[in-house]
């Protein structure tokens, strides 16, 4: 019998990915059209983004317990650790805020269009010739009023530990004189069972798997629960030193991460 369900749902799956995909684009084409004015725009596209998020959560059966969402409405930097696909779906969906991907996903075909429609801002981790130009980028949107998600593992990783953060852009929460939001992201529980190595490939998207086969392996699995926890605020001052911010926040946000068990 599991046989022939499992076929079944990622078909049914791929369907309802591909029906919320083709709705999205069209009411992100029709706010690129129709709402002038680049910050107007840049939210109603986020704002747009969290709704189809959250409705793939709803449809994928992917649960989110949420523990301490920030209260205020502050706009700021959140930052927290990257699982693959599934944690930004959940993020956004929560967040409203805009992501910073790389230039890699913005040439990827569908990523990109998806992407750049939910108001992205990219960076080119290859070539840092430019970090400097990335860098006020993310402060000047910071300075109007959006709240910006930052991975700063720079990639997704295998659920075994919370990889070392790159400093540069989380100085840009100092710069704009604004806080961080960390947040640790965990999956809790997997088709009713604990998150393990048995499971890992099907929710993590990292390494050498293409999007497409991890896409498909996640359209298998009945449910997903993930797990949200936002710590305290942190204010950073312009005049710390960016090492010793980053090193802070992946302490705080590793001391909350639950690995993939290896069982």
């Amino acid at each position: 019998m599991e046989k022939i369900i499992l076929p079944f749902r990622i078909i049914l799956r791929v369907f309802l990915f591909l029906a919320v995909a083709t709705i999205y684009f069209a009411s992100a084409f029709y706010i690129h059209f129709t709402v002038k004015g680049e910050n107007y725009r840049r939210r109603r596209f986020s704002d747009n983004a969290a709704k189809y998020t959250k409705l793939i959560c709803q449809l994928y059966n992917i649960k989110i317990e949420l523990h301490n969402f920030p209260k205020s409405q502050e706009p700021g930097l959140i930052v927290g650790n990257h699982l693959g696909f599934i944690d930004i779906l959940v993020m956004h969906s929560i967040t409203k805020a805009l992501f910073i991907t790389s230039e890699e996903m913005r040439k990827t075909p569908l990523l990109g269009l998806i992407t750049e429609m939910a108001g992205c801002m990219y960076v080119d981790r290859k070539n840092r010739s430019n970090i400097r130009g990335e860098l006020d980028s993310i402060v000047h949107t910071l300075n109007n009023g959006f709240r910006v998600t930052l991975y700063p593992e720079a990639t997704s990783h295998n659920g075994e530990e919370v990889l070392p953060f790159k400093r540069t852009l989380i100085s840009s929460a100092a710069l704009a004189g604004k806080p961080i939001f960390p947040y640790c992201f965990n999956f809790k529980s997997i088709n009713g069972g604990p998150f393990t190595i048995k499971y890992r490939d099907y929710v993590c998207w990292y390494g050498d798997i293409t999007f497409f086969t991890s896409f498909i392996r996640s359209c298998s699995l009945k449910e997903v629960v993930t797990e949200v926890i936002f710590l305290d605020p942190y204010y950073p001052k312009p005049e710390q030193d960016r090492a010793e911010v980053a090193d802070e926040i992946r302490r705080q946000i590793v001391e909350k991460f639950k690995p993939v068990q290896n069982i």
